[in-house]
């Protein structure tokens, strides 16, 4: 329900639009764009700042995970009461808190001098992004008459792809000229003008006042979804059988199976877990999973590729995935054409299937495959994402009444993190247990802690290769280094088609599952 403020009456063509926000809908659309890309562009863009950071602050192995997934951890444990949040006291008002939060963490993280204060301020960022976007994607469907809501919603998940592809570059721009806080530096004036923008645009919105919180319900979600991410994340760093994360897994299905019994319970439910049953609600928030978990294991070996095996800077690394991001932004918006013309099921399979081959072929590049080739997989993996995910979306949307649209978001953009962070986890355990036994049989004649730091990864062999030349001979090195890069390759490969796999096995459950009949979505003029 919209404030009284702007409840007036609407012109033809926007019933329930305010005629003042009506006019200035793009432009609302617009500031969203740039409050999503921050956010997003914040989870990505920090692992090209890793080496700096690492220099810098002398972090351990086990702070260096957290500076970069605590904001996640956050993020994806808040999402859920910040739609929520925003859907009964405003999505304006959830929007400039959550700008504030985030622009003052990213300040503060920039001078932070210590891991563990960078690991906490990372955290806040993380509840500045949970209460800034689901309000993005809510706030569309208020303001966007339903004629044209789909190619806004469209617009919006083309931001949402590209901004993985454009955070690195950012970051490799101002580490070239900056020091390691310039990383977080730089959101500050972005967070200032989207915070400017959304407060002289974006009209007050909300469920109603009526509406009760749901205290247990949110507490239940965050230990849950918290836990849940927790463990992904650390399953390959620590092992998948180590009681810290087989404790956190149990933590997680505990909270979330109580948070599924306790909504089932009430009257008033955060979310309604009847939306389940709806096919293509579900079909939708499944695809979303696993479009991002495919998505994610792509860039986790493409940028180590890239640097490790290509011996690319991590600039050019970061430029190099740029053409992702670009067929993102030209395909999505066309995305309702293309659900019109096939259909959205079809729309949607083909996208998938787009992935899917798109990882597959990414599995078979080698040390000097010509880059065209890598770009054309990232040109076909974003080709998939821009047909599907605006479809998926919509689908997600359509079926949350619009009162709970913040809710409704919050559901498609925990999809999102959950889907990366069990991608990054998958690839990760894959390329790591098998790079450690492809590379064992070559460290016959290293040290033995010289061998123990060249087991734990790819980045570090090149490092510990390097210092050896002096003792084992450039030739020596060079056959070791070859033995790491192929060892890593034949990891990523079969990774990448786990992976691949499991989004081709998607495609066909969405070709199962998803409602033969579904309008196309309007707005393709």
């Amino acid at each position: 329900m919209r404030s009284e403020n702007d409840l007036q009456a609407a012109p033809a063509g926007s019933p329930g639009i305010p005629p003042d926000v009506y006019q200035r809908r793009w432009w609302i659309l617009g500031a969203m764009c740039l409050c999503l890309l921050l956010v997003v562009a914040s989870v990505s863009s920090l692992n090209v700042a890793i080496p700096s950071i690492a220099r810098e602050l002398e972090p351990t192995d086990t702070q260096i995970l957290w500076i970069v997934d605590a904001y996640a951890v956050v993020f994806a444990g808040l999402l859920l009461f910040a739609g929520a949040l925003g859907d009964k006291f405003g999505r304006k008002g959830a929007l400039l808190i959550g700008l504030v939060i985030f622009g003052a963490a990213s300040l503060a993280c920039a001078w932070a001098t210590e891991p563990n204060l960078l690991i906490a301020l990372r955290g806040v960022m993380g509840i500045g992004a949970a209460l800034t976007m689901p309000a993005t994607l809510s706030m569309l469907t208020t303001v966007f008459p339903p004629h044209e809501r789909a190619k806004a919603i469209a617009m919006w998940a083309a931001f949402a792809g590209a901004g993985g592809a454009v955070g690195p570059v950012l970051s490799g721009v101002l580490l070239a000229n900056f020091w390691y806080g310039s990383v977080f530096f730089g959101a500050v004036p972005i967070a200032a003008f989207a915070f400017i923008a959304v407060f002289v645009l974006a009209p007050n919105s909300r469920e109603g006042a009526s509406t009760r919180l749901d205290p247990v319900g949110a507490i239940l979600s965050m230990v849950g979804f918290s836990s849940l991410l927790f463990a992904i994340i650390e399953g390959p760093e620590k092992g998948w059988g180590s009681g810290l994360v087989l404790g956190a897994f149990a933590v997680a299905i505990f909270a979330l199976a109580g948070f599924v019994a306790w909504e089932r319970r009430r009257s008033e439910p955060m979310l309604d877990m009847s939306l389940f049953s709806n096919s293509r609600f579900s079909t939708s928030a499944m695809g979303i999973t696993f479009t991002f978990m495919g998505m994610f294991a792509m860039f986790f070996v493409l940028s180590q590729y890239l640097q490790y095996v290509r011996g690319y800077s991590p600039l050019r690394s970061a430029v190099a995935g740029l053409p992702f991001a670009a067929v993102m932004i030209l395909v999505s918006p066309r995305a309702v054409v293309i659900a019109t013309k096939l259909g959205v099921r079809r729309a949607i399979v083909l996208g998938l299937s787009c992935v899917s081959l798109g990882l597959l072929l990414f599995s078979f590049l080698g040390t000097s495959t010509p880059y065209i080739a890598v770009a054309g997989c990232l040109m076909l993996m974003a080709s998939g994402m821009g047909m599907a995910m605006p479809s998926m979306t919509a689908g997600i949307m359509s079926a949350v009444p619009p009162h709970k649209a913040g809710v409704g978001s919050a559901v498609n953009d925990t999809t999102r993190e959950l889907g990366g962070a069990i991608g990054i986890a998958i690839v990760g355990s894959i390329v790591s247990a098998i790079y450690r036994d492809g590379i064992r049989p070559a460290l016959a004649n290293l040290p033995e802690e010289a061998a123990a730091q060249v087991l734990k990864s790819v980045g570090r062999a090149e490092v510990v290769v390097d210092q050896a030349r002096g003792t084992v001979g450039d030739a020596a090195a060079d056959g070791l280094l070859d033995s790491v890069r192929s060892a890593f390759l034949d990891g990523s490969h079969t990774g990448l088609r786990v992976v691949a796999a499991v989004v081709a096995v998607n495609a066909v459950l969405v070709a199962w599952r998803h409602p033969k009949h579904v309008a196309p979505p309007t707005g393709a003029h």
